[in-house]
């Protein structure tokens, strides 16, 4: 049984699909053993605590440096004995440090179909922005390994939806959410957790 740690930053959403699916026998061979929040009195911790998952704040306004920062997730990561690290709008860039600790086992959800709409400063509203301004008739999610170069790691999982012509930034986000980010991260969890997936290069094959 592989340790899952999740990597949050404020509701925890991502999280709450993720404790379904566990509960409810999607996610095979993980569990939830630990979820570390980069802020304090976020309901991402309430989410954990009422199903009994241990918590953590290390929060990022305490760290004068990113690298001390990055340095403390990490030792924290290794002393829970996280075999993978799930980041679920998990709000800050970590360092080099990061992905020595944890090379491919670390994934993150982003709410566009990358390599469109990625990148530093796309997150949140800002990615559902972009996509209305482009005029684009699909986007949807991703889950994709953590590397060095933010959202540029191998594809895991992606799914998309349609983009709809009276879409605000809004309910295009709620959509994205609801059809796309909170089914492709389970699966990808569950398929890791299986030992499903290898990675070829900067690809990924499901098996």
């Amino acid at each position: 049984m592989m340790n899952i740690a999740v990597l949050v930053s404020g509701g925890g959403t991502n999280l709450q699909a993720l404790i379904d699916a566990q509960n409810s026998g999607k996610i095979k061979n993980g569990k939830i053993t630990c979820v570390i929040s980069s802020k304090h009195d976020v309901y991402a911790l309430e989410r954990a605590k009422k199903n009994n998952i241990p918590t953590k704040v290390i929060a990022r306004k305490d760290y004068d440096s990113i690298q001390t920062y990055t340095a403390a997730v990490r030792d924290a990561l290794i002393e829970v004995k996280a075999d993978l690290v799930v980041y679920a709008g998990f709000m800050t860039i970590l360092d080099s440090q990061i992905v020595e600790a944890f090379p491919y086992k670390m994934m993150n959800v982003h709410p566009a179909l990358i390599p469109s709409f990625c990148g530093k400063g796309f997150y949140g509203l800002h990615v559902h922005d972009a996509v209305l301004e482009s005029g684009v008739k699909v986007t949807g999610a991703t889950v994709h390994f953590v590397t060095e170069d933010c959202d540029a790691g191998p594809i895991i999982a992606q799914k998309a939806i349609p983009v709809h012509n009276d879409d605000t930034s809004e309910t295009l986000q709620k959509r994205v959410m609801e059809q796309c980010e909170w089914k492709i991260l389970p699966e990808a969890v569950s398929l890791f957790c299986e030992g499903r997936i290898k990675i070829n290069g900067n690809k990924t094959e499901i098996i």
